[in-house]
Order: C-alpha cells, then sequence, then structure tokens
C-alpha cells in the first residue's frame, strides 16, 4: 500500500517550478541563527536512562489536539508508538515556532521534532531528519467565489489561480519560519515578477491562517497538500487544488549530536512503513473525513491549549474549593465520563463524575445529570475523603489515597492500611506500598486475613484508576496552562 494524493504536475507547471535557486535555499534568520555545533549531546542510550522521550509538537488537527480530554493526532500517535517501542514514556512539548522547536531540540528541551517539516537544505545545516514520513506538495489556499454553489464549474475556475504566472504582485500570508517562505522567494523569480509576502505572528499556525482564507480576511496562503486538503473539507468554500512545489519530502527532525537516535527512528519507520498500521494512522486523520468532521466540530476538540472541555469553568471553580490544580479534578472527569454529562454507567453512577444516587442524596443533590450539581457532589465527596486521609503528610500521596478511595471506598483501601502495616511496608506511600496490599486483596489469603474489615476486593480496578488519572494529569500539565482567574458564577 502506498499513499497516492501526489498526481502527475501540468507540463505548463513543471517549467515554472524548475530548481530552486541555491542563493535562496535557507529559511529566515531565525533558524540561520541556530548554531547546531552548541547541541547538547544527549542520545538514545541517555533517553532510555532517563525514562522518557520529549517531542516537540504543535497543536493542530494533523499534530495534536484534544478531544474529550484524550490527547490525539497523527504525529502524537505515531510518535506514541515508537516511544513505545523503545520501552520510554512519551512526553512532549507545545511549540507553535518552528525557530523555536529547532532551538527548544539543540537545548535539549526535546529529543525530536514530531510536526509536519519539509525537508530542505538550509534546514539540513541545523538538524538532521528522519525517512520521510510521505510526500506532500505546497498548495496556493484561495478562496471561491462567495455565490459558488450557484455558478458552473467552468465559471468558477476562471475566478481561480490555476497557473503561477497569474501569482505577479499577489500578496501571500504564511507563517514565519516555514519553508513556504523560501519556495515564493524562487517562485517569484521563477515567474519574473514580484509576489509579495506577508509573514504572520509566531501565534498563528498554518490552519488558522487558512480559516483567515475561508472568512475572507485574506486572499491566499500556502500550505502543505495535506493540511490543506483536510482543511478545504471543513471550509468548502476554499480551494487548494494549486501546486507551487515539486513534492517534497516530509519528516520529523533531530539532533545532529543524536545519530543512535535516529538510527532508531530510522529503523522503526522502514519497518512500520511495511504494515497496513502505518496507512491506516494517516487516512485516519487525513482521510477519514466523516469522523474527522464530528471531532473538529465538537465542543470537545481543542487546537488551543487553554481548554479541555466545555465544562472548563465548573470544573475550576470547584478544584478551587477543594484546593486542587484543576487540571487534576479535570483528569478525574475524563476518566470518569470523558465528559459527558449524560453519561450512566451499568450499576447507575451518573454524570461528570460518575455519582450513585445515594451519594448525591447525602450531599443534597438530586439531578447528577446536571453539571453543576453533579461537581458539586463529587467535589464535597472528595473533600470528605481528604479529610478522612489527612495523616498522609504528603499531599501528592494523600490524592492517590483520595483516589483510590473515590474508586472504591475508603474502607477497602484502610484494609490495604491494615495489611501494608502488618508486612512491613511503608503505610504513607501509595505506589508498591498500600497499592500493592490493595490490589492483594482479591486473594484469599489476604481478604481473609483478620486485620481485614470489608472482605473481597479487585483491587487493581482501583489502583489502574488512580495510575490512569495521574497519567492524565500529566498530560495536561504538558499541555494546559494553568490559569487562576474563574470563568463561571456557579449558584
Amino acid at each position: 500500500m502506498k499513499f497516492n494524493f501526489i498526481p502527475l504536475l501540468p507540463l505548463f507547471f513543471l517549467f515554472f517550478l524548475g530548481c530552486q535557486s541555491p542563493n535562496n535555499q535557507s529559511t529566515d534568520l531565525e533558524i540561520q541563527e541556530i548554531d547546531p555545533d552548541g547541541a547538547i549531546a544527549f542520545d538514545l542510550a541517555a533517553i532510555k536512562e532517563r525514562g522518557y522521550l520529549t517531542a516537540i509538537v504543535e497543536n493542530s488537527s494533523s499534530g495534536m489536539f484534544l478531544y474529550r480530554g484524550e490527547p490525539m493526532g497523527y504525529e502524537y500517535d505515531l510518535m506514541s508508538l515508537f516511544a513505545s517501542s523503545i520501552g520510554v514514556e512519551l512526553k512532549f512539548n507545545i511549540t507553535r515556532d518552528i525557530a523555536e522547536s529547532f532551538q527548544k531540540l539543540n537545548k535539549g528541551e526535546g529529543d525530536v521534532i514530531a510536526r509536519n517539516l519539509t525537508i530542505t537544505s538550509g534546514r539540513k545545516k541545523h538538524i538532521d531528519f528522519t525517512e520521510p514520513l510521505h510526500l506532500v506538495r505546497q498548495m496556493l489556499v484561495q478562496r471561491k467565489p462567495a455565490n459558488w454553489r450557484d455558478m458552473k464549474l467552468h465559471e468558477i475556475e476562471k475566478t481561480l489561480i490555476r497557473n503561477p504566472v497569474e501569482l505577479k504582485d499577489k500578496t501571500i500570508h504564511v507563517r514565519p519560519n516555514s519553508s513556504y517562505i523560501p519556495r515564493l522567494k524562487n517562485l517569484s523569480n521563477e515567474i519574473g515578477g514580484d509576489i509579495k509576502i506577508v509573514i504572520e505572528t509566531e501565534d498563528l499556525e498554518t490552519e488558522s491562517i487558512i480559516e483567515m482564507v475561508a472568512n475572507g480576511e485574506i486572499a491566499y496562503t500556502v500550505a502543505d497538500e495535506d493540511i490543506a486538503q483536510v482543511s478545504a473539507r471543513y471550509h468548502s468554500i476554499l480551494d487548494v487544488e494549486t501546486a507551487v512545489s515539486f513534492p517534497q519530502e516530509i519528516a520529523w527532525g533531530v539532533r545532529k549530536t543524536s545519530p543512535e537516535l535516529l538510527k532508531s527512528i530510522n529503523d522503526w519507520l522502514v519497518k512500520m512503513k511495511r504494515t497496513n498500521d502505518y496507512y491506516a494512522l494517516y487516512d485516519k486523520y487525513y482521510k477519514n473525513y466523516s469522523v474527522n468532521k464530528v471531532i473538529v466540530n465538537s465542543a470537545y476538540y481543542s487546537t488551543d491549549s487553554d481548554n479541555l472541555s466545555p465544562y472548563d469553568s465548573l470544573i475550576k471553580h470547584y478544584a478551587d474549593k477543594i484546593n486542587w490544580d484543576w487540571r487534576l479534578l479535570a483528569a478525574q472527569i475524563s476518566k470518569e465520563s470523558r465528559f459527558d454529562p449524560s453519561a450512566k454507567s451499568w450499576i447507575g453512577a451518573r454524570g461528570l463524575l460518575q455519582i450513585m444516587p445515594r451519594t448525591g442524596a447525602a450531599y443534597g443533590v438530586s439531578n447528577l445529570f446536571d453539571p453543576n450539581q453533579n461537581l458539586k457532589a463529587g467535589t464535597d465527596h472528595l473533600l470528605w475523603l481528604e479529610e478522612k486521609w489527612y495523616k498522609i503528610p504528603n499531599p501528592d500521596e494523600r490524592v492517590k489515597f483520595v483516589l483510590g478511595s473515590f474508586n472504591v471506598g475508603d474502607g477497602h483501601v484502610r484494609d490495604a492500611v491494615k495489611l501494608a502495616r502488618k508486612y512491613g511496608a511503608d503505610t504513607l506511600l501509595w505506589d508498591g506500598n498500600v497499592a500493592k496490599y490493595l490490589k492483594l486483596k482479591s486473594k484469599k489469603k489476604y481478604f481473609e486475613d483478620p486485620v481485614v474489615t470489608f472482605g473481597y476486593c479487585r483491587g487493581s480496578e482501583p489502583v489502574e484508576y488512580v495510575e490512569d488519572i495521574l497519567y492524565r494529569y500529566d498530560r495536561y500539565l504538558q499541555m494546559v496552562p494553568l490559569v487562576d482567574s474563574l470563568t463561571a458564577s456557579v449558584e
């Protein structure tokens, strides 16, 4: 199986695309100033010893985004598979600007730039590129006439640019530090006329600039073919059929001081490209329009790193009430209901925090499908559990006991504490101590022990519950900034 989204270029177009002028190969000044000789030496062995790989990614519908609190995206999923293959955890560093991505890589703030990077000779001076992930062309993004639905195809075509020569004296807006800039400069030379290039601010990624074209704020931009095609599906008024480059290779970037990491990624990519999973992953994000449309149009979809769900303001309010980081409470809600206020479990737990009706009634709440009431009952219960475990001095440890108790009941967790004490484990530590004996409560020797009050417990479930919430929380810490202000009025 192979990608088939690069049709043959019309013969008249090949003349204009020609070879790029060597005088215009480099990217802009900021990337030129990056010194590859100053890159830290931190290769695969050190990454494995540290236990995690840091990917430098961008928030976008293809790179990485949140949906119902879950990180998703082509680059994110692919990089997750690679990190798993070398036995390390994946962490990430979200960065909008391409030049900043290069700087972070060489400073050691990330190990791989995992974003839609075009391989250029200018960029090769500063980083090494992996095996290409796929090939794309750079496409002109332009707007069809407002009444295009009432027009015939040949009438629409007359209004659009199909020959690059027609770009003379046109203004094209592009993101900073992108490969679009040198390509447009070369194209300007090739067609013998000026193309006016406007470089947008660093906070605007390609998809945002494309949206500006769709809204009529600007006339033209340039985008890689895969990104352009995805955007055109959501904005039917866009045309993305005019190429302004030959097919170009897209790859990840690593430090020149990380040859073993580069070899490991390349070996893995070569193997992956022989599997159907590799191409299925590409299709999932770039070709499966019906699924992607549901995701992108959902209130649970986020690429701006500022929100996790439609209920963030409520979550912040109630997290403040129990003195928790709101992202931790959001991680628990994500685990319980994936932010679905209408969720109902087979045992009758309801709403965002999956509260049982009896528990809700104890806290004066009757409608657990109402997000406000549900979070009131849930956080009242969390506060009650906090008070139960006040003797745990370390707040990071205490929250594990609270979460475990929320899932399985504090009685079972207290039984695990008693077993931990009996067998000489640390009763103030969760991992490897109390959690160990909570899991052992599924075995007869332990749940029939005289110190146990509440009997049998499938203890692996609350232990995994705590691990999963803290894993989600770690992801949110990396993705979403801490905002102190409360943005909701809660009655």
